[in-house]
């Protein structure tokens, strides 16, 4: 089977923050998010959820949508159309 390539929305609910990133291991990058990483953005609003996934075949086309949801209309989308599902 292909490798498959995973964009993902992560919220922390206790900072209101959300992070996007793509993947080819979802699994692992999520624990990294939560408990293995030591530095970076997203160890200073743990705990994280996975809100929102989207797969890909081609990591070309996830890089691409991953790109778009870091966008000021990406965001906007996040926040008006996953966001109100958690909150």
């Amino acid at each position: 089977m292909d490798e498959l390539f995973t964009v993902y929305v992560l919220s922390s609910k206790s900072s209101g923050k959300t992070y996007t990133g793509m993947t080819s291991d979802l699994i692992n990058r999520f624990h990294s998010h939560n408990s293995f990483a030591k530095i970076g953005f997203t160890t200073k609003y743990r705990p994280w959820i996975v809100i929102h996934t989207e797969i890909f075949s081609s990591k070309s086309n996830a890089l691409q949508r991953e790109k778009v949801l870091k966008t000021g209309k990406g965001r906007l989308w996040i926040k008006t159309n996953i966001l109100p599902n958690y909150l």
